[in-house]
């Protein structure tokens, strides 16, 4: 893949314009199969596919980040791109989100595995393959994890893993999207996850109170409600850093170096290092979740990932990826 030529080199342009920049639409020329899935006796997920026209070279199961959605920018960008490529793209939506809030009586957590696990067991029922998954920021923390967490097994599931922009250490993350700098980003969680959590109908604007940052909420609802206790411990066990020795499968991280939330020193971690199967392409530049770059790779992150999934597995009938 070429090297990643910035439009922007300032982290905060390159966040923004990622989060708003507007696709080619590509994706929307393609049918969308809406499918919920069970995956636990009272819980369903929402997973949004797409099929290319002709037979699929392989699966891309992508998942959002905090308070996404599939119709997320990163999201459709990526679809457009898979199914340019002639992949089939699945958007998996965490438990109540996407409007799903009171199809499941519990909430999503960022280590949360087992509904993607559930789904990736009915990929493989039906025989879709090979699969590849796609995790952005908080949704990179889950499929690592679970890669982790599958070791060896994980081949039956998916050939290959990708993390972009991921919290490896969510105590970490959580602290940098506390600082200043970020505290408007803060606020447009806070909110984002305010409104999901009443709109489970479990919760009042009340219970609220005096909850200003995402590890607020994360202490009073998230941790008490999966039995963690409190922030501290359900970053510390959920997050995907301490999973990376597990990983049996081909693993891609993109970073940038100047992501605004997610401190890049965890990648000098020795549990990545020590792996050989996980390759991080690092960029100086990009924000979190930014990567717009010069033409003619606007959405260079896109590129990256689709380039890396074919070398990885890919069908050699693959039609380019480019933009």
């Amino acid at each position: 893949m070429d090297g990643f030529d910035p439009l922007f080199r300032n982290p905060h342009w390159q966040t923004i314009a990622g989060h708003l920049w507007k696709r080619n639409g590509e994706e929307a020329r393609f049918p969308i199969a809406r499918r919920f899935c069970r995956t636990e006796a009272d819980v369903q997920v929402l997973v949004e596919s797409q099929r290319p026209a002709a037979e699929a070279a392989g699966e891309i199961v992508m998942v959002h980040g905090l308070e996404g959605a599939g119709d997320s920018s990163y999201m459709r960008g990526l679809s457009g791109a898979a199914l340019r490529a002639g992949f089939a793209a699945h958007r998996f939506h965490m438990r109540t989100c996407g409007g799903t809030e009171r199809l499941c009586p519990t909430l999503y957590h960022a280590g949360l595995t087992s509904d993607l696990l559930a789904v990736l067991r009915l990929l493989r029922g039906e025989r879709r393959a090979p699969v590849f998954l796609v995790g952005f920021s908080v949704g990179g923390n889950v499929v690592l994890k679970l890669a982790g967490e599958l070791g060896e097994s994980a081949r039956a599931l998916f050939r290959g893993v990708c993390g972009v922009s991921t919290p490896l250490d969510l105590a970490a993350c959580a602290r940098r999207i506390a600082q200043p700098d970020n505290r408007l980003y803060e606020r447009r969680f806070v909110r984002r996850m305010r409104a999901r959590l009443c709109a489970t109908g479990r919760y009042t604007k009340r219970d609220f109170a005096g909850l200003r940052s995402v590890m607020d909420i994360d202490d009073r609802f998230t941790a008490p409600s999966f039995a963690f206790g409190n922030a501290e411990n359900y970053y510390r066990t959920q997050s995907a850093l301490q999973f990376l020795g597990g990983i049996r499968v081909p693993a891609l991280l993109i970073q940038a170096q100047d992501d605004t939330f997610v401190p890049f020193a965890i990648f000098g971690s020795e549990a990545l290092r020590a792996n050989p199967r996980i390759e991080l392409l690092a960029t100086r530049c990009g924000g979190h979740l930014g990567f717009i770059g010069r033409r003619p790779h606007r959405f260079w992150a896109d590129e990256a990932i689709m380039e890396w999934i074919v070398h990885h597995g890919g069908k050699d009938t693959v039609r380019s990826s480019g933009a």
